[in-house]
């Protein structure tokens, strides 16, 4: 094999499921993010999710707690961060929660939780990094020697060790 073609993943389709398992794990662990830091901050672990569904439910969305609607949030998360990349996760979150936040979802702007949404997104970004070991390794496995391979050695003069006293 040539070294230009050692580490190229067998097909495109092998590419972009690594990077949606990679975007998976990292939404997965910014979500976790978000709630432990909501719970510090005193608001209920599914706040982000709930601020989220919004988009699709409005106001109703916003609860304490884990709803109906909160769903409709964790699959929004799921669905567009897994699709993002490493460099895009934190320009997401300005593009998202600055500029499209304030017109198109004004009450979400002034209830999230800023440094740690931005902190969350970092996570999402540095999961993301790791995107490479997702992929299938292309180059065959090195295989173990076997018992036959190793030498042997017929005539041993070495005397026998001697023992600690």
């Amino acid at each position: 094999m040539n070294a230009s073609t050692a580490h190229r993943p067998a097909n495109p389709l092998a590419v972009f499921l690594a990077g949606l398992q990679a975007g998976m794990i990292g939404i997965c662990c910014m979500l976790a993010w978000l709630g432990l830091s909501s719970k510090g901050q005193g608001r209920s672990f599914w706040t982000a999710e709930n601020l989220i569904a919004t988009v699709f439910h409005g106001d109703t969305a916003i609860r304490r707690g884990f709803g109906s609607t909160t769903l409709s949030g964790v699959a929004l998360y799921l669905l567009v961060y897994s699709l993002l990349g490493v460099l895009v996760s934190v320009g997401w979150y300005y593009v998202w929660f600055r500029a499209a936040g304030q017109s198109l979802m004004p009450l979400v702007w002034l209830l999230h939780a800023e440094s740690s949404t931005a902190f969350g997104h970092v996570i999402f970004g540095s999961v993301m990094a790791r995107y490479p070991s997702y992929l299938p390794n292309s180059e065959p496995p090195l295989e173990a020697p076997t018992m036959e391979a190793l030498p042997v050695q017929e005539n041993d003069d070495t005397p026998p060790a001697a023992s600690l006293s």
